[in-house]
């Protein structure tokens, strides 16, 4: 560790500097001992300071991580072929049949299973219904975040093949939702702050609000989480998946 001396402590700072070349930010400095006068030039001492140029480790981008753009867009390219393919099922391929309840849940977690599979996302696939009748495909893998994707759009691009999936498949009407970890419960959380504050900027403009793209369970705890306010009022427009929001001012108030 390199020590530099001077007739005070500023100077022997400002030599060590000069030598390194650096500025005061880029270094550690510290104080070995301050400089002594002495009496009549007997025990005079230089200011001691040891100088160390700061270390900065510079973020290195992992393979891993610079291939996860290219693995999203190939999970969304995967979802694009899945849409456009017509759905089957183990029993009767190319054929729509009308399933119960309990089988054609077990077919849509194959069918789940089978597209994280080409993906190269495998996903153990867990089945959980709810008492409100909804039932919830618990996708548990070690890529969470591929079957997530940005802002949740890989998994919301699953969740509209799974209810596509059961419209088709299925005798009555099921309503599904495809999470990941806690993805979901932490999304509510988000899209209860969201509904406040687009309330709150449609009552400050009187002017509407259009929300982004969301699937239909989403769309409706916006609508739930508005449904009080009187000053406001909700509804949605568009095709599914880019089906979408609109928040507008009542207009007995505005």
């Amino acid at each position: 560790m390199p020590v530099y001396e001077g007739p005070s402590i500023d100077e022997a700072i400002s030599k060590g500097l000069h030598a390194l070349g650096l500025k005061k930010e880029a270094v550690d400095i510290e104080i070995l001992s301050d400089a002594k006068k002495g009496f009549l030039g007997m025990g005079k001492k230089d200011a001691r300071v040891s100088i160390e140029p700061i270390i900065v480790e510079k973020n290195i981008v992992t393979s891993e991580a610079a291939e996860e753009p290219i693995k999203e867009q190939f999970v969304e390219e995967k979802l694009e072929e899945e849409v456009s393919k017509p759905i089957e099922t183990t029993d009767t391929p190319s054929q729509l049949v009308e399933l119960n309840e309990d089988e054609a849940v077990k077919e849509l977690a194959l069918y789940l299973t089978n597209i994280t599979n080409d993906m190269g996302v495998p996903a153990l696939v867990k089945i959980q219904h709810e008492a409100s009748g909804l039932i919830v495909m618990n996708l548990e893998t070690s890529k969470q975040g591929m079957l997530i994707g940005k802002h949740g759009k890989i998994l919301n691009a699953l969740q509209y093949l799974a209810q596509v999936f059961l419209h088709r498949v299925a005798k009555e009407k099921l309503s599904v939702v495809v999470n990941v970890g806690n993805y979901r419960q932490k999304r509510e959380e988000v899209l209860t702050r969201l509904a406040q504050r687009t309330a709150e900027k449609v009552k400050e403009t009187g002017r509407p609000v259009f929300l982004e793209p969301m699937p239909a369970f989403e769309r409706k705890m916006i609508h739930s989480a508005l449904s009080k306010d009187e000053y406001i009022k909700t509804h949605s427009e568009g095709e599914d998946p880019y089906r979408y929001l609109v928040v507008e001012p009542a207009k007995k108030y505005f």
